[in-house]
Parts: structure tokens; sequence; C-alpha cells
């Protein structure tokens, strides 16, 4: 489990990116499978959530996982909810719920306001980033009474740009939301590359978030310690499993 620099100095919070080692599970799932959409054994997947609410000190049934669909949809959580939701981000301030997201791969974010006690969650892939995810996030904060110099934000373990591949029908799409996002592709032997993490980090400083760290882990080139979405279509595996990322106010 990976540690946020800037959020561990919080005494009032428990967080983590987990990556994908001490877990249940076997095969292309090994071992901490968090993905019950997953093709995994399921029991072998409940078991694994048993060791991340452990680890983060929650009660299992205040784990809140989304229904993730690749959108900028955000929800703030004033209790804990038993049914899934469909969206990408959830917003709270109540303690001892955790809020949960699951990547693969697409870039997983948290957030945490101390002067307001709110936290965030949002699974940013790249329709969920160029749908501003993040901004709808920040947005929610200041409603809830969140000073913009007061909110931290932390963008987790994600593919690298070397190994993020796009068409080129990709990239038009991104310049023509904006010519200056040119700046997050490189083009290599007729192969554009496309940065996640950089287009993510500079829409949360213009944001003015000045609170900002960035893991930079390749979740596709370490494979013993991330699942990887496009790593699995490389090896030709029928399935993938999940990487989990928690923040919870104690």
């Amino acid at each position: 489990m990976i540690k946020s620099k800037i959020l561990k100095e919080y005494k009032n919070i428990n967080h983590g990116f987990f990556n994908r080692i001490g877990g249940n599970s076997t095969g292309i799932y090994k071992s901490l499978n968090c993905g019950l959409s997953s093709l995994d054994k399921k029991q072998n997947v409940q078991k694994n959530l048993d060791i991340v609410c452990k680890k983060i000190g929650c009660k299992k049934n205040h784990l809140i996982v989304l229904n993730q669909v690749h959108s900028s949809k955000v929800f703030y959580l004033n209790k804990n909810r038993k049914k899934k939701i469909k969206g990408d981000g959830l917003i709270t301030n109540k303690s001892g719920i955790a809020l949960g997201i699951l990547t693969a791969d697409c870039a997983p974010l948290l957030f945490y306001d101390p002067k307001n006690n709110m936290i965030a969650v949002a699974h940013a892939g790249w329709k969920g980033a160029y749908k501003q995810i993040s901004k709808k996030i920040i947005k929610n904060f200041v409603k809830k009474g969140s000073s913009i110099q007061d909110i931290n934000a932390v963008i987790g373990p994600c593919i690298a740009q070397n190994n993020y591949e796009i068409k080129n029908d990709f990239k038009k799409k991104f310049i023509k939301q904006n010519q200056k996002n040119r700046i997050y592709f490189k083009s290599v032997k007729n192969k554009f590359f496309f940065s996640l993490q950089d287009y993510i980090a500079d829409q949360l400083i213009r944001l003015r978030i000045k609170k900002l760290e960035i893991i930079k882990k390749d979740t596709y080139n370490l494979k013993n310690n991330f699942f990887s979405s496009r790593r699995s279509i490389k090896e030709k595996n029928h399935d993938y499993g999940r990487n989990i990322s928690l923040i919870m106010i104690k």
C-alpha cells in the first residue's frame, strides 16, 4: 500500500493506494484483486476487501465503491449507502465511511480538506478526465463550504505516457477541446502517446489547487505491483484484476 506524503500528515483520516500484493486471489488475479466485477472467484475478492478494510480501519459494510461508468458524475454521501451508485466520484464529511475507487490503468484521485473535514475520491480515466471530473469534485467542495487553498489533491498510480498509445482520432478530440492540449501528446515512430497524469495535474493546477501530489508509479510497467488493463490485453488474458484506493475520516 502506498501512502500519500501530504495526506499521511493528517491524523484525522486513513487512506491508501493499494497494490496487487498481499491478497487471496490466484492466477491473473494474484493476489489483492478488489474488483467484484472481474471474473475472479467472488469469495477471494470478498476476502481481499476484508484485508483492505482491516488496513484502513473501516467496517466492511461501510466501504462504498461506485459502479464506475467512465463519467463525470459525482455524489455527495450524508450517510452510508448499501445500494450501488453509478458514477465516478464520491464526497462525504461523515466519519467511518470509506470511499473507494477501483482502477487498472486509470488514475485514482483522493481529496481532503482538513478545515472543512471533507474527503472525496474520483475515478479518472481519459473519459472522466476529459469531462473534467476533478473540476466537479472541487466545485462540490466549495459548494459545501471549502476554500480552494485548503484542499489537498493526490493523483495515484496510473498508466504512464510511454505505455499509453492512442489513435489519432483520440488526439484530435483533445486538441479540439483546447489547442493547448497538444502538450500532453508525443509522437514516436508514427505512434501517439498520451500523458493522462499530466493532463489531470494541469486541470487541478488551473483550479488553483496548491496542495497537489502526483504519485509517479506506472501501473503498466510494474507488473508485480499493479493490475493493468492494457497489459492484460497485450498478454491476451481474458480478464484482469483491479487495484483499490481508499480514504476515510476516522
